[in-house]
């Protein structure tokens, strides 16, 4: 193994509930009724599929998808500044790979001026070789795109790549680019039957340990 490609929001950093509290306060705020069944829906998808699932839902007047779209994405950047906090682990798993000298990616589903928003607030813009967001690519996850972009910027084959998710979503993209996955859901997933599709699966990061480098790389690392 030779690289490692992280998620974003809920691998690295704590905003799934900040995205949440930016739609329905953005959403509410222009007649949208949103419903905690409906936002779970939402919850793997890129900003610009988020508005278009709400639009179709409950279509608008006197504002545009991009300047919907946009407004969440400033009320997520402003949350992600005053609240975010880490996962646990984060500098942990990040130093792990830094010192096998690890190339290390980052492949979200999040627009990418956020990216350097979130580096930013945990401090660990350094570690990182190659970013790439879904915005710029023909879909989000689970589409692989965004991972295939992370592995040609890395310059790595990815049957020498590891993936660390949260998502369903995010784990089929990085299997689809044939990438082996490690699934860190969130705890109260943690037993749910869908996650056993991952090449292995931990409460968090931290847990993450030589043994398990051995395990998934076949006993090569």
């Amino acid at each position: 193994m030779q690289a490692v490609i992280f998620d974003m929001d809920g691998t690295l950093i704590d905003s799934e509930p900040l995205w949440k509290e930016a739609e329905k306060q953005v959403f509410s705020d222009i007649g949208v009724t949103v419903t905690a069944e409906l936002a779970d829906q939402t919850a793997s998808m890129t900003t610009s599929e988020v508005t278009k699932f709400w639009y179709r839902h409950s279509p608008w007047s006197g504002k545009s998808l991009e300047q919907v779209e946009n407004e969440v994405i400033d009320r997520v950047e402003h949350l992600i500044n005053q609240n975010a906090l880490p996962m646990q682990g984060v500098n942990g798993i990040l130093d792990f790979f830094q010192h096998k000298q690890f190339k290390i990616g980052l492949a979200t589903n999040a627009p990418f001026r956020l990216i350097e928003v979130v580096l930013d607030k945990l401090d660990i813009t350094h570690y990182f070789n190659a970013i790439c967001s879904s915005e710029h690519e023909v879909k989000g996850k689970p589409h692989p795109a965004v991972y295939l972009s992370t592995l040609r910027k890395l310059h790595v084959d990815a049957t020498s790549c590891i993936a660390f998710e949260d998502s369903l979503s995010g784990i089929k993209a990085a299997q689809q680019a044939k990438i082996k996955t490690v699934a860190v859901p969130a705890s109260g997933e943690f037993e749910d039957e869908k996650f056993q599709r991952s090449h292995l699966k931990l409460r968090r990061l931290s847990d993450f340990t030589d043994i398990h480098l051995k395990n998934i790389s076949g006993g090569n690392n």
